[in-house]
């Protein structure tokens, strides 16, 4: 709990009107999550009846209601935002208002309730619209999260509680919205939008908001209605190192003001990951010492909570960890943290050990994350955190989407499946994803194939021409955490944007490596590790290990290899080498050859696993090529329209198969569409099961 000190949670008046503007009307409501300083962000934006982006805004002063009002042309609004940006920047980086002057603080023994909501990793999925169809779907989408939102919203008005909504992160990348927005740079965005209509009061960063770099992101984040935040991030603009909102909440029969503190974390392997994106100066910095860093600045807040997009971690993790929300739970100073970037739905309530609450809310709003606090006043202006509810509610397909956020999007939804309809090739057989782990993906191949063959005009007339050219690619849609629904399936003929975009979720650029033999082996190695340690003769184990995410299954086009699964794997999930030391990939060959330790190659392969993606040792020493920029979406699509000559890597044998295991089988989920392409599996002895719980088709594979 931040330390209270001074005048801070005195009584405040009732606040409350509805002013017209001209073609816009600004409410100010008499709601617990009204903001009551004038020196950080818009009490209420007013929504314009063509939902345009705001041009008149209002804060809210001790006794005064003020109302600022600007020409409504694109080029004034754009000012003021960079105007309202700059100031609140500079109130919550240090120059906050002190507490309010003359005003008493609430009594010993007072109770107030603070309800924080949250959603994490929404990847511009804003509603369950398909653009392959031109309809809504049963998806999830933060339209069905915002029908989640209002009704926690109204059981909190109900309770005398204060409401808070938070965003954890990577809200800007992905989808066909997330293209469209990329494709209008100057053009509102939808999910800014979409956060002003939800009224929500901060915004955390996450690692994938990076991925189009920080001059796009500034752009972006100049049309927040609320603070942006990031901590531990230096270098870029656009966003603060922490916010101090004061709200007001309801004490028995007073209401008083609430300072609460927010920081925000993203994993400091963010600028690794796009460092082809960043300029050179930006940094980052480990989350804990981050965080120990500001809470001094936050110290007169009553409370503080940390919007950390990061998994749950180790309880003491290593310096720089990738997911370290369990550790800033333990902080001395936070109350609440709001997990993220692994999609996972999780609730800790903390306690005298365990340390703070913690919740993580999924991904694509799929759930609401909620954490109730109690809060008891111990006088002179100090609180203590008494109680702590925590839980995420589902926003199934039994979920309404809210109206408002579906009219909102209508047009943005219109205009992206319009754009992604675009043809850009074809394709004479299906590419789908459902047996990427057990067998041959043609997917995969069409995307090391476009890989090598955009790669090999760039190697014309250099010393590493002379090298056998390889292809790494990994599954981008494997069901997994996103789902049965979350697989790659295109069937044949005409090849639009959007099965581009399926067959490439991320926008990664083209990179190169020269790797020797022992590299290559190890590389392999680190990717068998998504598979479990199968005993011989089992039945029905578990083939895949949650703990290495699917992304990481490099396969490796133009060797062959076996992977024997009764042998443990090599690699620990962060790239240490496990102390078994052992191996499980066997008979590596090229062309027809065992591959020797020392023999080199190159490798074309993306910009986040160049960069360190995946903590794979093996390419920590590899030796990089530098390439002009060419992103890989560009790549595959001349590769599918031929505008590049066809890759011998097309017609290369399957890569990889697993070492025979007589009598032995393994239980594989997929999705129910698998159920088209059965017949590819002929002659294998698989079999289908039923749907799991979750929603999987069972598929049982001999070994």
């Amino acid at each position: 709990m931040g330390q209270g000190g001074g005048q801070r949670g005195g009584v405040v008046p009732d606040l409350g009107c509805a002013v017209q503007t001209g073609a816009a009307e600004c409410y100010l409501f008499r709601r617990p999550h009204a903001c009551l300083s004038a020196t950080v962000w818009p009490l209420a934006w007013h929504r314009p009846r063509d939902n345009s982006i705001p041009a008149a805004f209002c804060f809210c002063v001790p006794d005064v209601t003020q109302i600022g009002t600007r020409p409504a042309g694109a080029s004034a609004v754009r000012n003021a935002r960079r105007r309202r940006l700059g100031d609140s920047l500079s109130a919550m980086s240090g120059n906050r208002q002190q507490p309010l002057p003359g005003r008493d603080p609430a009594p010993s023994g007072g109770v107030a309730r603070l309800r924080l909501l949250s959603t994490t990793d929404l990847h511009m999925q804003l509603t369950s619209f398909d653009h392959a169809t031109g309809r809504r779907g049963a998806g999830p989408g933060l339209a069905r999260t915002a029908t989640l939102i209002d009704r926690a919203r109204a059981q909190a008005e109900r309770d005398g509680a204060l409401c808070l909504l938070f965003d954890n992160g990577d809200a800007l990348q992905g989808g066909a919205l997330g293209e469209l927005a990329a494709t209008r740079p100057e053009a509102p965005h939808p999910m800014m939008r979409a956060f002003a209509h939800l009224g929500y009061d901060a915004l955390g960063l996450g690692n994938h908001d990076f991925d189009a770099g920080t001059d796009w992101l500034s752009n972006v984040l100049a049309q927040a209605p609320c603070p942006v935040i990031c901590t531990n991030l230096r270098g870029a603009e656009g966003f603060a190192p922490f916010a101090v909102l004061e709200r007001a909440v309801r004490v028995d029969d007073r209401v008083v003001i609430l300072r609460v503190g927010v920081l925000s974390m993203v994993p400091p392997q963010t600028v690794m990951w796009n460092a082809h994106r960043l300029s050179p100066r930006v940094s980052a910095e480990d989350m804990l010492e981050a965080a120990r860093a500001v809470l001094p600045a936050l110290a007169d807040c009553d409370v503080i909570v940390a919007l950390a997009h990061s998994g749950l971690g180790a309880a003491s993790p290593l310096p720089g960890a990738e997911n370290a929300a369990r550790a800033l739970s333990r902080l001395s100073g936070i109350d609440a943290v709001i997990a993220g970037h692994t999609h996972e739905c999780l609730s800790r309530r903390g306690g005298p050990v365990a340390g703070a609450p913690v919740v993580m809310a999924g991904a694509n709003g799929s759930h609401l994350g909620v954490i109730d606090l109690v809060l008891r006043s111990e006088g002179s202006g100090r609180w203590r955190r008494a109680k702590a509810q925590v839980a995420v509610r589902a926003a199934g397909p039994e979920v309404p989407e809210d109206p408002g956020v579906v009219a909102l999007m209508e047009d943005d939804n219109a205009a992206a499946q319009a754009l992604m309809a675009r043809p850009v090739g074809h394709t004479e057989a299906p590419l789908h994803s459902y047996f990427t782990f057990f067998a041959p993906d043609r997917a995969l191949a069409i995307v090391a194939a476009a890989q090598a063959a955009a790669l090999s005009p760039f190697l014309a007339g250099r010393q590493e021409a002379m090298l056998p050219l390889l292809s790494a690619v990994a599954p981008g849609r494997f069901g997994a955490r996103a789902g049965p629904s979350s697989y790659t399936d295109i069937p044949a003929g005409p090849i639009a944007l959007r099965h581009l975009i399926d067959l490439q979720a991320f926008a990664n650029d083209l990179h190169a490596v020269v790797v020797t033999g022992a590299q290559l082996a190890d590389w392999i190695e680190h990717s068998a590790g998504v598979f479990h340690r199968i005993q011989t003769g089992s039945r029905d184990a578990a083939l895949l290990d949650p703990a290495l995410p699917g992304h990481d299954f490099d396969v490796l086009h133009g060797v062959t290899y076996q992977i024997d699964l009764s042998r443990p794997s090599r690699f620990h999930p962060d790239g240490r080498l496990r102390k078994s030391g052992g191996r499980r990939v066997t008979a590596l060959h090229h062309a027809g050859r065992a591959v020797a330790p020392d023999q080199r190659f190159v490798v074309a392969l993306n910009s986040f696993r160049s960069a360190g993606g995946g903590n794979f040792a093996a390419l920590r020493g590899a030796q990089r090529i530098a390439l002009p920029w060419v992103p890989l979406r560009d790549a595959l699509r001349d590769y599918l329209a031929g505008r590049l000559a066809r890759d011998p890597l097309a017609d290369a044998p399957p890569p990889w198969r697993f070492a025979p295991m007589p009598g032995t089988r393994v239980c594989v989920p997929t999705g129910p569409g698998a159920g088209t392409y059965l017949d590819e599996l002929a002659g294998r002895g698989v079999e289908v099961g039923g749907l799991d719980k979750a929603g999987f088709l069972r598929l049982f594979v001999p070994l």
